[in-house]
């Protein structure tokens, strides 16, 4: 008898994508053996303000240029395909009614783990998926464990955690290096950065967003 297919997913405006990204989602792989993780741009999330500088179509194809020597990697466009505001709970009813039989992980920074219960219809969410958060080990684990264990026990919520080194990267301080114009190499994957240069993004349009400070504050994976 074959075991069902356990699909990662991996949501975020990725504006752009950036080695934080593809560590977090492989390091969730690894420590759950998931057989692939699903990249799933937002379109207009209700939680951040609308204002992406690069459009939908850029960030998909960024993401294809970044995860295409990763088989196990894949691309959902649905969000910036679907019309009108994006939330999660939509995506996994669509994604559970397209692959009934997969089990699906939602992939979160540990900063989001403390946000669950603000998304739509989380019960609903906590139905669909389990949750894998990734977390730097020693830093906020007793916050973590608590807002988990009230999560289990409210929603009856199944999360689990992968480990990791702590990846103080955001794609606001990306776009901001890039406004100046200094180096964003190693920080994106050559192809993204490659595809940044061709199609003049992330110019001239950073200091309406905030200061370099705000990057420590953005989230690991939401970017």
């Amino acid at each position: 008898m074959s075991r069902s297919r356990k699909t990662g997913i991996m949501g975020g405006t990725f504006d752009p994508v950036h080695i934080g990204h593809l560590f977090i989602a492989e390091a969730a792989r690894d420590a759950y053996k998931l057989d692939r993780v699903l990249f799933l741009p937002t379109g207009d999330p209700p939680h951040k303000k609308a204002s992406h500088l690069a459009s939908g179509r850029d960030r998909i194809n960024m993401l294809r240029a970044a995860l295409r020597d990763n088989p196990s990697f894949q691309v959902d466009d649905r969000e910036v395909a679907r019309e009108g505001t994006t939330y999660t709970i939509d995506s996994l009813r669509e994604l559970k009614e397209r692959y009934p039989e997969d089990l699906l992980y939602f992939i979160i920074g540990g900063d989001t783990l403390l946000e669950l219960k603000t998304w739509k219809d989380f019960p609903s969410v906590a139905r669909l998926c389990s949750f894998i958060a990734y977390h730097r080990p020693g830093y906020g684990e007793e916050e973590l464990l608590e807002e988990t264990e009230r999560l289990t026990r409210v929603y009856h919520a199944n999360i689990c955690f992968a480990e990791g080194p702590g990846l103080d990267i955001s794609s606001k301080y990306i776009r901001h290096r890039m406004e100046r114009n200094q180096t964003v190499r190693y920080l994106v994957p050559k192809t993204v950065e490659n595809y940044i240069e061709e199609h003049h993004l992330y110019r001239g349009e950073w200091y309406h967003e905030g200061s370099w400070e705000d990057h420590r504050a953005a989230q690991h994976i939401d970017g």
